[in-house]
C-alpha cells in the first residue's frame, strides 16, 4: 500500500552534516520558548505561541531565520552561517518543545497536583476518599504552599522574576516534582524507542505523506538551491499570500477598531436547518474558514481529504437518524467518561474503530515488526535506515524496558499490574493512532473523542481498578495522554522525517533528548513563577481548573459507586469496530475504495467541527486541479495554498506581537 502524494517521489539532497552551531541555537531557542510561553498564553491570554502541531513561533521563527540567513549570505557573498537541513533541524527542536510549555504538559499539570488539596471540601468528601489514595511523595504537601500557588506570593506583582523564582517553596515541590520529572522522561523516551521503530515502516514501506512539513521543506529547498527570491516572489504563492494578509489585516483591525469593516470567517447555519428531524445535527454546526488549514487540506491527498469532511457530515446526519428513529440516548447512559468530548453514547464509536485501526497499522507492519524481533534477539541485522536515530536493538528493549519500568512503577504504588499493563498498552495504542491521522491527514489540531480511559472503562467496567488506581489512571492521562493538541509524539514523527537527511545520528539524537528535558525543567519553572507571582486564579486558566476538577469529581464517583458498562455503550463500540473492519479492508484490497479509514476516526471530534469546512474546499481545489491539470498544474497551483499557509501564520506572528501590547489579542488560528 502506497500512501505517497503527486511530489512524494521527487529526489532529495543527500544527507547534510549537523553541526553543532545549529544544535546550540535550536535549543537556545527552544528554552527561550517554554520560558515566555506561560507567561504569554496564560497570564497575556495573546495568540498561543505553540498550539497545534503547525505551532505559530516556531515557523515565524524558521522563516524569519531563513530569510535572514539568505539575505546575509547574498549580501556579504558568503556561503550561509547554517544550511537548510540546520535550519529545518532548529525549526522541529522548538516544534518538540513547544507543546511541552502549555497544553501538551504545565498547562494543567499543577493544578492536577494541587486540585485535592485546595479544593477539598466537607460537600465534596474529598478529604474522606481522594487523600487516603493519594501517593506519598507524587504530590506537595504544604496547605501555605498551595495557597500561594493560587492566589499569588504577598507582594508578588511587584517582584522580579528572579525574586519570584528564590521564593518558590521549593521545598514543598521538589521531592514531587523529581518523581514526577523521572515518569515523563519515562514516558517521552518510550515515545523516542516506538517512534525509531515505527520510523522505517512508515516512511518507506509505506511512504507516508506528510501535508504539514510541505511547506518548511519546499522553503529548505528554495533555500538551499540559493532560490529563496524566485519562491517568494512567485506569482501563485503571492496570489496565496494576499488572501490571508488582506482578510487579516481588514479582521484584526476591525478588532481594535470596530468601525472598520471586516470580512466574516465564522457562519451559524442554525438558521437554514430545523431542530428537529433528520438534519437536526445540522442545527448547531459552524461554517469557520482558516486560510491554512484550507493549504494544508489541499497539500494531502485527496482521498484523506475527502474521508475527513465526509465522515464528519455523515456523523452530523447519523444524530439526527436517531432521533428520527425515536432513540434520544442521553449522555447518561455513558455512566462516567474521562473523555475530552464525549457527550453522547454514539461517540463510544471511536473506542473499537481506535482499536481495530491499530490492529491495521500493526498488521501492515507485520513483516517490519517480525524483521525488529530478530534483530533484538540478534538472530537478524538490516541496513541501518536514515530515518533511525537508534539502533534498532537499543530502541526495541528501550521500549520493552520503558513499558515494564512504567508497570512495575504503577503496580508498587497500589495499582495491579495488569490494569497497568492494558492502562499502559491503552496510552501508547491512542498515541500511535493519534499521532497516524495527525502525521498523514495533515491535521494541525487535533483533539480526541473518546480517551483512553474510557476504552479500558468500557471493556471492563471501573472495578478493574483498585481505588488508587483509578486515580493513578486519571491523573496520569490527564497530565499526559488525553489532550493531544499538543502532544509531543506526533512531532517526534515529524522530526523523524526532518531528519532523514542530516547525518551525525547521534548527535540528532542527543540534542532531542536534551530539548525535551530542558523543556520540561524550564517550562516547569516559568509556570511555577507565573502562578506564584500573579496567582492561578488571576491567570486564564479556567479550562485548565474545571477539567481537572471534572476528571477528579469522575474518580470519586466511580470510587463511591463503582460501574459497569451499559449496553449503549457496548453496542456503539461494537458498530465502530464493525465499520472500522469494513473501511480497513475496503482501502487495503480495492484501489478504486474512496474512503480513508483516519476519516472516520476524526468524525466526532471537536478538531473536526472547526476545520471540517476547511478541508472541503482545499478537496474540491485538488480533485479539480487534478482532474484538468493533472501532476504539472498540481504543481503550479499548489503555491496559491502555500502561500495560503505562510500568510495566516505570518499574520498570527504579527498579530501575536501586537497583542503583547495590547489589553486583547487578535486570533488568527483556532486556540
Amino acid at each position: 500500500m502506497s500512501t505517497d502524494h503527486p511530489e512524494a517521489a521527487a529526489s532529495e539532497p543527500a544527507a547534510a552534516p549537523l553541526r553543532l552551531r545549529a544544535v546550540l541555537l535550536g535549543l537556545l531557542l527552544a528554552v527561550a520558548l517554554c520560558a515566555v510561553t506561560p507567561f504569554n498564553n496564560a497570564f497575556r491570554q495573546a495568540t498561543p505561541l505553540g498550539g497545534g502541531h503547525f505551532p505559530l513561533a516556531p515557523f515565524v521563527i524558521f522563516f524569519v531565520l531563513t530569510v535572514v540567513m539568505a539575505f546575509a549570505a547574498r549580501l556579504f557573498n558568503r556561503p550561509a552561517w547554517l544550511s537548510g537541513k540546520e535550519l529545518l533541524f532548529i525549526w522541529i527542536l522548538m516544534v518538540l518543545v513547544s507543546g511541552i510549555a502549555y497544553t501538551g504538559l504545565v498547562r494543567t499539570f499543577f493544578i492536577n497536583l494541587t486540585a485535592p488539596h485546595h479544593f477539598a471540601t466537607v460537600e465534596n468528601r474529598w478529604l474522606d476518599i481522594l487523600h487516603p489514595l493519594l501517593p506519598a511523595g507524587w504530590y506537595p504537601r504544604g496547605p501555605e504552599a498551595i495557597d500561594a500557588l493560587y492566589n499569588g506570593l504577598p507582594g508578588g506583582r511587584s517582584m522580579g522574576w528572579w525574586q519570584v523564582l528564590q521564593a518558590i517553596p521549593w521545598a514543598v515541590w521538589l521531592p514531587a516534582l523529581v518523581r514526577w520529572g523521572l515518569f515523563i522522561a519515562l514516558c517521552y523516551g518510550i515515545m523516542v524507542c516506538l517512534v525509531n521503530l515505527l520510523s522505517r515502516q512508515w516512511l518507506h514501506n509505506e511512504r507516508m505523506n506528510f501535508p504539514l512539513l510541505r511547506v518548511p521543506l519546499l522553503m529548505e529547498e528554495a533555500y538551499s538551491q540559493g532560490q529563496l527570491k524566485s519562491f517568494f516572489l512567485n506569482r501563485f504563492m503571492l496570489a496565496g499570500l494576499a488572501i490571508p494578509v488582506g482578510l487579516h489585516l481588514l479582521n484584526g483591525l476591525n478588532f481594535y477598531y470596530p468601525e472598520v469593516p471586516s470580512i466574516p470567517t465564522l457562519i451559524l447555519t442554525g438558521t437554514y436547518f430545523p431542530k428537529f428531524g433528520l438534519f437536526s445535527g445540522f442545527y448547531k454546526m459552524k461554517i469557520y474558514i482558516y486560510p491554512a488549514f484550507i493549504g494544508f487540506a489541499f497539500l494531502t491527498t485527496r482521498q484523506v481529504s475527502f474521508s475527513f469532511w465526509f465522515f464528519f457530515l455523515l456523523g452530523v446526519i447519523f444524530f439526527g437518524l436517531l432521533a428520527v428513529m425515536g432513540y434520544n440516548i442521553p449522555a447518561a447512559a455513558l455512566g462516567v467518561t474521562f473523555g475530552p468530548t464525549l457527550s453522547r453514547p454514539e461517540e463510544m464509536q471511536m473506542v473499537g474503530a481506535y482499536g481495530v485501526f491499530f490492529v491495521f497499522i500493526m498488521w501492515l507492519a507485520r513483516f517490519h515488526l517480525a524483521d525488529i524481533v530478530r534483530q533484538a534477539v540478534g538472530r537478524g541485522q538490516s541496513p541501518v535506515s536514515p530515518t533511525e536515530w537508534l539502533p534498532v536493538p537499543v530502541a526495541a528493549w528501550g521500549f520493552v524496558g520503558g513499558v515494564l519500568i512504567m508497570v512495575v512503577w504503577m503496580a508498587s504504588l497500589g495499582m495491579r499490574w495488569w490494569a497497568a499493563l492494558l492502562l499502559v498498552g491503552a496510552f501508547f495504542m491512542i498515541l500511535l493512532v493519534a499521532s497516524r491521522i495527525i502525521t498523514q491527514g495533515g491535521i494541525a489540531y487535533f483533539t480526541l473523542t473518546a480517551a483512553p480511559l474510557d476504552g479500558v472503562l468500557t471493556l471492563f467496567g471501573s472495578k478493574f481498578f483498585t481505588g488508587i488506581g483509578l486515580l493513578m489512571a486519571g491523573v496520569l492521562q490527564k497530565a499526559l495522554f488525553l489532550d493531544l493538541r499538543e502532544s509531543l509524539m506526533p512531532s517526534l514523527v515529524h522530526a523523524n522525517r526532518i531528519t532523514e537527511k542530516i547525518g551525525r545520528k547521534r548527535l540528532v539524537a542527543a540534542a532531542i533528548g536534551l530539548a525535551l528535558v530542558l523543556g520540561v525543567v524550564v517550562s516547569f519553572g516559568a509556570m511555577l513563577s507565573l502562578c506564584y507571582r500573579f496567582g492561578i486564579r488571576e491567570l486564564g486558566l479556567d479550562w485548565a481548573s474545571r477539567t481537572t476538577l471534572y476528571t477528579y469529581e469522575n474518580i470519586v464517583s466511580l470510587v463511591e459507586n463503582p460501574q459497569v458498562t451499559s449496553d449503549w455503550v457496548r453496542l456503539f463500540t461494537l458498530i465502530g469496530a464493525g465499520l472500522m473492519v469494513v473501511l480497513v479492508i475496503g482501502y487495503h484490497r480495492f484501489y478504486w475504495w474512496p474512503l480513508h479509514p483516519i476519516g472516520y476516526l476524526t468524525c466526532y471530534s471537536s478538531a473536526m467541527r472547526i476545520l471540517w469546512f476547511s478541508f472541503f474546499i482545499g478537496w474540491v481545489c485538488n480533485a479539480l486541479c487534478m482532474r484538468y491539470g493533472g501532476v504539472v498544474l498540481f504543481k503550479k497551483v499548489r503555491y496559491i495554498f502555500i502561500g495560503l499557509i505562510i500568510g495566516d501564520f505570518l499574520m498570527g506572528g504579527i498579530w501575536a506581537l501586537v497583542g503583547l501590547f495590547a489589553d486583547a489579542s487578535y486570533q488568527v488560528l483556532p486556540a
